[in-house]
């Protein structure tokens, strides 16, 4: 007889996140190739805007972080053409300049220690969004991630190169591992760069959903506690990587061998 079927659901939960942790294997990639195969990844689901965005994690010194060359598109990001830069974006290692408008990351790290990957986007269906002044819906399961977890930003401060950007960006980020800036796209900020690089890619998947289904009628609200539920069920670290490791494996088949490896 099936042991399973008379077990509460709390306790598959329980036996599920035991079985994750022992069959789901993890590539060892760096903290860099991480980050170049998120830049690649994106690009790919499109977060494209030619040169707007960025896409940082924090470096092992302390006030430091990486980011890609100005003058590079996410597609073109390799692990060996990142920057290491500064809090006052100074380039420490690597050749050419950070983009000014990382400004704005600087002051969520310093903001928020608990967050070690940054990704900045403006993607199409986001970005149609914020130019409704629309926040974010969370009304399906695959959305739930974002769950009591994307910030809305109403008001355009304007392109984020000064510090009063930063300071508003930060502000209405706040412990939030998300926000929807009008006018403008995306901002992520979470403890990993598998997490950032997932929910970027649940942010812009959500936005076309919901312009979707508001064109069809009006959306139908999920209850609250199943939508935590579902929040804290699929961010487990160790989901999340695996989910991570299948869109980086499938960047890299669709790069092949005719162009340049993002672990270079």
């Amino acid at each position: 007889m099936a042991e399973t079927l008379t077990m509460e659901k709390g306790e598959l939960v329980e036996r599920a996140r035991e079985q994750m942790h022992t069959h789901l294997s993890i590539p060892g990639w760096s903290l860099r190739e991480k980050l170049a195969l998120t830049c690649r990844i994106l690009f790919a689901r499109g977060h494209d805007s030619g040169l707007a965005g960025q896409i940082t994690a924090r470096a092992p010194s302390s006030g430091t972080y990486y980011t890609q060359r100005l003058g590079l598109g996410f597609d073109e990001i390799t692990a060996s053409n990142l920057l290491a830069v500064d809090e006052d974006l100074q380039v420490l290692s690597g050749d050419g300049m950070a983009n000014p408008a990382n400004r704005f990351h600087s002051w969520i790290y310093r903001a928020r220690p608990d967050v070690r990957c940054i990704v900045h986007s403006h993607p199409q269906h986001l970005s149609a969004l914020s130019m409704l002044g629309r926040p974010l819906k969370i009304a399906h399961m695959d959305s739930c991630p974002l769950h009591d977890d994307i910030a809305f930003l109403e008001e355009w401060p304007g392109v984020p190169v000064g510090n009063n950007e930063g300071e508003i960006i930060a502000g209405v980020l706040g412990d939030k591992r998300a926000a929807l800036l009008a006018h403008h796209g995306l901002v992520v900020a979470c403890s990993s760069v598998e997490e950032a690089c997932v929910i970027a890619i649940q942010c812009e998947r959500t936005a076309r959903l919901q312009l979707l289904a508001e064109s069809a009628g009006g959306i139908r609200d999920i209850d609250a506690g199943l939508a935590r539920e579902a929040h804290d069920w699929v961010l487990q670290e160790k989901r999340t990587q695996a989910t991570f490791a299948y869109y980086a494996r499938r960047a890299l088949r669709e790069i092949g061998s005719g162009g340049e490896s993002p672990l270079s």
